[in-house]
């Protein structure tokens, strides 16, 4: 109907719903807390791993001076050489590399879990809409974006500044220093503030984490009618409910009517309730309801009971209980066991007297 695009989807999305934008790689997840992790993994890799890193650039940089008059700089050479650097440096930022990767996997497992989806990269020509483009560009996201963006730089920059500010002092004393006490003062000076600034993009990405979770709760829910037509799709229409509820009904009375013969007896009320229990003391635990039913059901229990010579006891206290208690195909519990022991040493009974008479 062209009215169900005007309605309020003020319902929450349903887990269909979700699976299905899941699928699509509409998820809840914050670019801000990948940003954070990264940057306060790196900073702390840097601060335990930056000597190891050091000593062994150090020991390239020694090494590259000291045969730099015998390199064999040649077109046939040449390339070697500059694969055998390139492979040193990879091996000397290696752990750098290697926290960072696994700091931005895990923070995106944190976030939407393991789903890998390849829908998000497959294009669409709706991409290309001008119009859609220019309205995304002005839209609420974007202006949310836009300010996100503008505090970041805003609280990075202003760290910078403190920190740089507060060390400013030792600057004089850096003119007369030597080169191991100027990557000092840098090395220490880029930790504090890469740490200040990741602690400070923290809470930034909280925020934007609360933000993304809203906005991608709003985008999801649904009309009451686009409920309702999920429902329709997914688990058919009331009248295709009914007719499988029925259908069960009529397989479970059909497994019941098969289980019936073999039960040890059948414990009535005397008409309204019918429950058949068996008791195999070698495969159960305990007597086991193998059908039960009310009313007209009942009544159809008892008929089959009798066609196969089941004995039939009355008793209403214990058949409701029954009736009410267990489940079918379930064993008796144990405040029943008593009860049900009662009738079944009667029946017991009646069968030696029957045996013996016969």
């Amino acid at each position: 109907m062209p009215e169900e695009s005007f309605q309020e989807k003020a319902e929450p999305a349903t887990p269909r719903r979700r699976q299905d934008a899941r699928k699509k790689g509409q998820v809840a997840r914050s670019m801000e807390l990948n940003s954070f992790a990264i940057l306060f993994v790196g900073v702390l890799t840097l601060f335990f791993a930056m000597p190891l890193m050091m000593r062994q650039l150090t020991e390239l940089m020694r090494l590259m001076f000291q045969s730099s008059a015998v390199l064999d700089l040649s077109a046939v050479h040449l390339p070697r050489l500059f694969f055998m650097l390139v492979t040193r440096l990879l091996t000397i930022i290696a752990p750098l590399l290697i926290a960072v990767a696994v700091a931005g996997l895990l923070i995106n497992l944190v976030q939407v879990g393991v789903y890998i989806t390849p829908e998000p990269l497959q294009p669409k020509l709706e991409k290309l809409d001008i119009i859609k483009g220019l309205k995304r560009l002005f839209s609420m996201r974007s202006l949310v974006e836009l300010v996100r963006n503008v505090i970041k730089l805003v609280v990075v920059g202003s760290i910078a500044y403190v920190a740089i500010r507060a060390e400013s002092k030792h600057f004089v004393s850096l003119l007369d220093g030597d080169v191991s006490n100027l990557l000092s003062f840098v090395g220490r000076a880029a930790f504090h503030i890469g740490l200040k600034t990741a602690l400070a993009l923290l809470v930034l990405a909280l925020l934007d984490y609360a933000y993304q979770k809203w906005e991608f709760e709003k985008s999801i829910r649904m009309s009451k009618q686009e409920v309702k037509d999920e429902i329709k799709q997914y688990e058919g229409s009331p009248v295709t409910r009914s007719r499988v509820r029925r259908v069960q009904q009529e397989l479970s009375r059909m497994r019941q009517a098969r289980e019936i013969p073999k039960a040890d007896v059948v414990v009535t009320n005397p008409t309204h309730l019918a429950v058949a229990l068996k008791y195999d003391t070698e495969n159960m635990g305990a007597p086991t309801v193998v059908a039960k039913g009310a009313r007209l059901l009942a009544e159809k229990i008892i008929e089959i009971a009798r066609e196969h010579n089941v004995p039939i006891v009355q008793n209403p206290p214990l058949a409701r209980a029954l009736y009410q208690a267990v489940e079918l195909g379930a064993e008796i519990p144990a405040n029943l066991y008593k009860a049900v022991a009662e009738v079944l040493a009667y029946v017991y009974r009646l069968k030696n007297r029957e045996a013996a008479a016969g």
